[in-house]
């Protein structure tokens, strides 16, 4: 997994090759697929693929528009569906839920250009499939299929959530996708746990984990994310669909309490080992 996951590259760079499209453009663009991928039940392994096409399409293209980048994000979303998908969304259904801003003929057009740029990698380890791997170790049971699901959907929500939220910022393509998911695991997990498991030393973990605590504390104030019910789905399946919360009015509520109001940041103590492993 990890030769395979340094074979892609990927840095928050890219935003220097497109001078229209701001950080938080990107921010909004994310959340926005994340809305898509609930209203048509697509996967969390799915969203998080179309967020690797679409920063690395941005690392190798140059000079995105205002008026392309929903364009750009949509065709990532519909690529990933037909990688990840069992039964992906038509063609008419991905150009309707940009209000019909584009043609089926554009999203196709779009979609060999991104295929070109991307060269045809489309398999790419993700910051989510890092997180599942080391997690099902961590909580692993001798006496249990190793394929089986092992830890609990409550963890895993809490977990997700937070990986999200930091997906969401551009500054997140500056750490290697397993630090990101091992660093995500930190809040939950024990840290020497993650360290053994991970094989990640603190010293490549910590700035990661001091970046990531805002948006734990955005998370945390928020409270527990609750497990939504999909029509169709079994209850085995339903924390793997990508669902779409509060996520921007997090990170704007934490920056009004940063730095409007000077609130003291609070950061809840962290549980005992015993405590965290108690979730699992």
């Amino acid at each position: 997994m990890l030769a395979h996951d340094l074979s892609f590259k990927h840095s928050s760079n890219f935003q220097k090759k497109h001078p229209n499209v701001l950080p938080r453009m990107r921010s909004i663009l994310l959340d926005w697929m994340m809305e898509v991928c609930e209203a048509y039940t697509l996967h969390r392994h799915t969203f998080y693929l179309a967020q690797d096409y679409l920063d690395r399409f941005m690392m190798t293209h140059s000079d995105v528009g205002k008026g392309t980048l929903q364009l750009v994000g949509i065709t990532c979303l519909f690529i990933a569906a037909k990688m990840e998908e069992t039964r992906s969304p038509k063609l008419s259904q991905m150009v309707y839920v940009t209000a019909d801003t584009y043609t089926k003929k554009d999203v196709i057009q779009m979609e060999l250009i991104i295929l070109k740029h991307l060269r045809w990698q489309l398999s790419p380890e993700t910051p989510l499939s890092w997180v599942d791997f080391f997690l099902q170790i961590v909580t692993r049971n001798p006496e249990c299929d190793l394929y089986e699901r092992q830890f609990s959907v409550d963890l895993y929500l809490q977990i997700t959530r937070l990986l999200d939220l930091c997906t969401l910022s551009i500054n997140a393509m500056d750490y290697r996708y397993e630090v990101l998911a091992a660093s995500v695991l930190s809040y939950f997990i024990p840290q020497e746990i993650i360290e053994l498991v991970t094989d990640l030393p603190k010293p490549l973990l910590q700035p990661c984990i001091n970046w990531m605590a805002p948006f734990a504390q955005a998370s945390f104030r928020f409270g527990k994310e609750m497990l939504k019910d999909f029509g169709g789905k079994t209850m085995l399946d339903k924390h793997t669909i990508q669902t779409h919360s509060q996520y921007l009015h997090m990170m704007v509520c934490f920056i009004i309490y940063l730095f409007i109001y000077a609130l003291p940041v609070y950061f809840p103590t962290p549980p005992s080992s015993t405590e965290k492993m108690s979730l699992i």
